[in-house]
């Protein structure tokens, strides 16, 4: 679909919300039996243009070859999704197809559609002065136990209806106005009694092959279980629930930068607007570069001014020099199909207007992120990675790790890597089974979430932040690392020795500033940063985002440089302790320096060996 001009984009940034319609082209007055470049088109014959709207109608041998090449590539682009539309002119332009040629193209795509595996799904029929045009979601067949998966981060103030519009979305009940849909989401029992989320809750909205949701009781004999949903969906959405009262900010943070979302969905109450930690959440996501749209709750109890003014603030807030998004009020199929296909690659920033106890416009939304599609690749061909966000012991299976496989391909009874441990280390594992969904599978792909059973390994040995990597990569832990950082907010300056917590895929923990570029850091400077960890080294890469937060200070910033261990590695597997430390070669201030961060572990040694000998003398004599 053509785009707008950037002259009517800036334009539109000082007046009211842009619709939907502004991102389609103006249809033309009549047809025209030219190509767009000006070359006449015959059905059947070379000179049909790959890019014209006649180019289904009966394309020949190599007409087609091209297209079915076309199509994959937009498929793999789309990770397994692609919008056609039929009718439609190179340069985005409407004209319309007669009955007769819709009928042939539409057969032509179905055709393609089947080389590959794919099915097609109707959108949309307009008419406009030349004819029909039709909108068509070709979507990839996934085998049995597979599945598109797309995680939506859910954020927002606190009330603003976050754990109830999920509850309404996966439950497929409508609210009654008193909290009756979110009860269904919480984990805990001070969660329920307050009504306030404060961990990181999952839910799943499940879509079939013909865009139908598969979450409605009736579909399944009136259970909801992840299994069932799975084995009939094509397409999962993962809503990440994450906190809204500023007490679980850290929570909320990990969340965004730990679960990798793919989208962001930010609710905002009607009767409230914008307050709170709303401005914080958006800021979050506009930081880590993941697309936002918005979600505007309680319209069916919100007085008319007071939701113009909520959205009046909300536009404002938008195209505020630090969003620069582009509103767009979604109000009907059209929009939703305009947005969505835009929704990737331009600045725009869809805006729904919803009812958790009516169930007005809660359709649209469906509609919208069934059309949705992952942004993270498989990577299969590259070496495997696989990030912990969470640790289990499960009675009769053992250890249990969940989190998001990052790249390459896991498959049952791989050997991996685990680490690092607090000395910077990795352990050799054996996956004992993988769970996706809580439904068993033999695989596991790049960008896909997953739980692991693990063999001969204790919970305790494992925390969050850690890896479990392919052998070929031979992972290197890091003590210190440089990053390309830009200060958002903070109250005074930021100098070296500076504490505070650093959030960078799964891994939390304080850091310290040990050098900077500049000689202090203020609200809105840029600076080359190198940071050191204090309590364990981790596994890190060039090019990661990463959020380091200390109360209402926030910064956010790229790994430049990575400080590997592979001296201190190497010392330390060649060490022999000897019986005391008097008795201990020398080490120079560089050597001592380079392992001072272990001297605890060398005193721990050191007393309770003197302890034993202490016990050895005492039960000789």
């Amino acid at each position: 679909m053509a785009s707008p001009s950037p002259q009517l984009l800036e334009r539109n940034l000082c007046e009211s919300p842009v619709p939907a319609s502004m991102f389609s082209p103006e249809p033309e007055a009549e047809d025209s039996d030219y190509s767009l470049d000006g070359e006449p088109m015959r059905n059947g014959e070379a000179e049909i243009d790959l890019t014209s709207k006649h180019v289904f109608v009966s394309p020949t041998a190599e007409q087609y070859d091209n297209l079915l090449h076309q199509l994959r590539d937009r498929m793999d682009e789309g990770r397994g999704e692609t919008i056609y539309v039929l009718g439609q002119g190179s340069d985005g332009t409407e004209y319309g197809l007669n009955e007769a040629d819709m009928d042939a193209s539409v057969a032509t795509v179905t055709s393609m559609a089947e080389q590959i595996g794919a099915d097609m799904i109707q959108l949309r029929e307009h008419q406009e002065a030349g004819g029909k045009v039709r909108d068509y979601l070709v979507r990839k067949r996934v085998g049995d136990n597979d599945f598109l998966e797309v995680r939506v981060a859910v954020v927002g103030n606190v009330d603003a209806g976050k754990s109830t519009l999920l509850g309404v979305l996966t439950h497929g009940e409508l609210d009654n106005g008193r909290g009756f849909a979110r009860q269904k989401l919480f984990r805990h029992k001070h969660e329920i009694e307050s009504g306030r989320t404060s961990s990181v809750g999952n839910d799943i909205l499940g879509f079939d092959s013909h865009g139908q949701v598969v979450n409605k009781p009736d579909s399944h004999g009136g259970s909801l279980e992840w299994t069932k949903i799975c084995e009939k969906s094509s397409k999962i959405i993962t809503f990440i629930d994450l906190a809204g009262h500023e007490k679980y900010l850290k929570t909320t943070v990990f969340g965004m930068t730990g679960h990798l979302p793919d989208f962001c969905m930010l609710m905002v109450g009607s009767n409230a607007g914008i307050v709170g930690m709303t401005k914080e959440h958006l800021g979050l996501a506009l930081a880590l570069n993941v697309p936002v749209f918005v979600v505007v709750t309680k319209i069916d109890m919100c007085p008319a001014n007071i939701l113009q003014e909520t959205l009046k603030l909300l536009q404002r807030l938008l195209k505020s020099p630090g969003c620069r998004k582009i509103p767009v009020l979604v109000q009907n199929k059209d929009d939703v199909i305009v947005t969505a296909s835009n929704f990737s690659s331009e600045r725009m920033c869809p805006i729904f207007q919803i009812s958790n106890v009516t169930g007005e416009n809660l359709e649209l939304l469906k509609m919208f992120l069934n059309l949705l599609s992952p942004r993270c690749s498989s990577r299969e061909e590259e070496p495997a990675e696989f990030q912990i966000d969470d640790t289990y012991s499960v009675p009769g299976v053992g250890t249990v790790v969940s989190g998001t496989t990052l790249r390459g391909l896991i498959k049952l009874n791989d050997l991996l890597l685990l680490g690092p441990d607090p000395l910077g280390s990795f352990t050799s594992i054996a996956v004992k089974s993988i769970h996706r969904k809580r439904m068993p599978v033999k695989e596991v792909r790049g960008g896909q979430t997953a739980s692991f059973a693990l063999k001969k390994i204790k919970r305790s040995s494992i925390r969050k932040g850690m890896v479990m990597v392919s052998p070929r990569l031979n992972p290197q832990a890091s003590w210190e690392f440089e990053a390309e950082i830009l200060v958002l907010h903070h109250p005074t300056t930021i100098s070296p020795r500076y504490q505070a917590m650093v959030h960078c895929g799964s891994i939390r923990q304080t850091a310290t500033i040990l050098s900077m570029s500049r000689d202090c850091l203020r609200t809105g400077d840029k600076a080359t940063v190198h940071f050191r960890f204090i309590k364990t080294p981790e596994y890190l890469h060039i090019d990661q985002r990463l959020v380091f937060r200390e109360g209402r200070t926030k910064a956010v910033g790229t790994i430049t440089k990575v400080s590997t261990l592979i001296r201190v590695v190497a010392r330390i597997q060649t060490y022999h302790p000897p019986d005391s430390f008097s008795r201990c070669s020398p080490l120079s201030y560089t050597e001592f320096s380079s392992l001072n961060h272990l001297l605890p572990f060398y005193i721990l040694y050191a007393v309770s060996r003197s302890y034993w000998k202490i016990r050895f003398v005492k039960k000789i004599h």
